[in-house]
């Protein structure tokens, strides 16, 4: 079984092997995946190991590797955009990529030799610090543009964006809403819901969103762009506008967050 690394900033992920399909996902650097197949015309389908999650990339964003990349411990950049030198010249890297330094404070990926100097973060252990990583972080991407598969502060959606915070807090959550709705304890009422606890909001009994509550009465999510707003025991109410959004389904609460 092949295995690669990305090597480009933030890789695309599509549903089928052409560029005319939908963007499901986007794959940061650092991050290892699975290779499952290799398509002509420069397709690999891949499945990040990280969440599980499958899709197709170009060929020339993916660097075949010999290991899986669970030989040495990652790190995870801090800033919302960082710079990092390869071979020399710099490369922009958003939150949350992979960092796979060696003792000598950089890393090889085929050919290239790359050298970073910028944030690291150490994530949390301590639920109330989890807490307070989880909303300094979501809070950093207010105004962010929504973008269908998206994970950066360039573009996200209400999934990739709560998969992204949970990640700079230590807790590896699944790609899509509906999956992020399968994991952690119910929470019965939204009178009991905790910041960095996840609400989740259906239409015809589908998930189809999810967002970072602040509070009993507040949630952080991409709806249009990162926004703040309203919410109550029926669901979310945008601030600006007066209107109901969304219907509220259920709440959960990860683990970590007891």
């Amino acid at each position: 079984m092949k295995h690669g690394i990305v090597t480009v900033p933030v890789a695309p992920v599509r549903k089928k092997p052409h560029h005319k399909y939908e963007m499901v996902n986007q794959l940061m650097f650092g991050e290892t995946v699975v290779i499952l197949s290799v398509k002509k015309k420069g397709w690999y389908k891949v499945k990040s190991l990280y969440d599980g999650y499958k899709g197709w990339v170009t060929q020339h964003m993916i660097q075949e590797t010999k290991g899986t990349g669970k030989e040495v411990r990652p790190q995870l950049t801090g800033a919302l955009l960082n710079t990092i030198e390869a071979d020399g010249l710099p490369m922009h890297i958003p939150m949350g990529a992979f960092i796979w330094l060696s003792g000598a404070g950089h890393m090889v990926i085929g050919n290239r030799e790359y050298r970073y100097k910028g944030v690291l973060t150490v994530p949390p252990s301590e639920p109330l610090q989890i807490r307070a990583s989880i909303e300094q972080h979501a809070r950093q991407w207010l105004n962010a543009p929504y973008l269908w598969g998206g994970k950066t502060i360039l573009g996200v959606d209400c999934s990739g964006f709560a998969q992204t915070i949970f990640k700079m807090a230590g807790i590896a959550l699944l790609r899509d809403a509906w999956q992020q709705a399968q994991e952690g304890h119910i929470v019965k009422k939204l009178q009991d819901a905790q910041p960095g606890d996840l609400a989740f909001f259906d239409d015809k009994e589908e998930i189809v969103h999810v967002g970072i509550l602040l509070g009993p009465d507040q949630i952080i999510h991409a709806s249009g762009r990162v926004r703040i707003d309203t919410i109550d025991k029926k669901g979310i109410v945008n601030s600006d506008t007066g209107k109901r959004t969304h219907q509220l389904k259920l709440i959960k609460r990860m683990p970590q967050l007891y």
